[in-house]
């Protein structure tokens, strides 16, 4: 069997990891002013050019805010980061969401899903509604749950692709690596066939045109993963 190569993680990384934790951990508290690079460079012992890549990528991660004048300060995070944000804190846990994180996308799923549904009963075309099919036909048959996990993605993804709206399959991608997270969890605890039941209920409404029946079933399983029978975070989850 073939093993991959193995690689240690550049000065950058490092460094960008380090100020990850120290923020992360409240150690270095929004508002904080951080030194200049090129003290930041000695006290850490790696070149300029290493500090100002790092400090531009947590920057663009929404960690720090930098300012040609005020110099850079540690950034309210949960305030004004993006998705790059939630992705490094989902990296610096080890791929693990805490139970607001979790929640939250599920919120956001839900309201976007009722968009990509009722659009696509209203617009779709008989030959997209089959191809939505053959995503479901594909969801189960999978063996695996990470294959689960993908199909299930790529069903969520063709349903925002056929409700016509162009910017809905940007939002889906987008949000790919935390939703893969959150299936493969959902999985795990309920199994591949839970997925698979929800999904095909999903689709039969989806088909038969019925924007309540959709609606309605949207509402119900998500419910239950936000906050009844099939949560997907614990009570002893932060």
């Amino acid at each position: 069997m073939p093993f991959e190569k193995l690689s240690a993680p550049s000065l950058k990384s490092l460094f960008v990891q380090q100020l990850q934790g120290m923020i992360l951990s409240g150690e270095l508290a929004p508002g904080a002013p951080l030194p200049c690079e090129r003290e930041l460079a000695e006290q850490i012992g790696v070149s300029r050019a290493v500090v100002n890549g790092g400090l531009a990528e947590l920057a663009k991660q929404g960690f720090l805010e930098i300012s040609p004048r005020q110099g850079c300060r540690v950034a309210d995070y949960r305030r004004k980061g993006n998705l790059s944000t939630l992705i490094a804190i989902m990296d610096y846990r080890g791929g693990v969401l805490g139970r607001h994180e979790i929640r939250s996308i599920l919120e956001v799923r839900q309201a976007l899903e009722h968009m990509a549904a009722a659009r696509a009963i209203d617009y779709a075309s008989e030959a997209e509604m089959e191809a939505l099919g053959d995503t479901v036909a594909a969801l189960a048959g999978t063996k695996t749950h990470a294959e689960a996990a993908e199909a299930a993605f790529v069903f969520q993804h063709t349903l925002a692709v056929i409700s016509g709206n162009s910017i809905l399959p940007l939002i889906y991608y987008s949000f790919k690596p935390p939703v893969i997270t959150l299936w493969l969890r959902f999985c795990r605890l309920y199994g591949v066939g839970a997925l698979c039941r929800n999904t095909e209920r999903l689709y039969s409404c989806l088909r038969a045109r019925d924007k309540a029946a959709a609606a309605a079933w949207i509402d119900a399983y998500l419910g239950e993963a936000i906050h009844g029978s099939q949560q997907i975070y614990t009570e002893q989850e932060g």
